[in-house]
């Protein structure tokens, strides 16, 4: 009998990345955990807003994640 291949969710690619309605993918900025003190007001309101990942890293993320589009 031949081995069954699992696709298994990536649980770190799963906390980090959700699926929009509409099949594209959000994310959080970067630069948010630490060291804020040095980086202006401007800076800090852009980061907390959440973006979408570009075309080309998009393949990967979709197949870590085999549920969730």
């Amino acid at each position: 009998m031949p081995n069954k291949v699992v696709n298994k969710t990536r649980k770190a690619v799963a906390k980090r990345f959700k699926f929009t309605a509409s099949g594209k993918v959000k994310r959080s900025r970067q630069g948010k955990r630490h060291l804020l003190s040095s980086k202006n007001s401007k800076r800090r309101r852009r980061l907390r807003t959440a973006t979408y990942v570009v075309k080309d890293d998009m393949r990967r993320i979709t197949e870590s994640l085999p549920f969730s589009h």
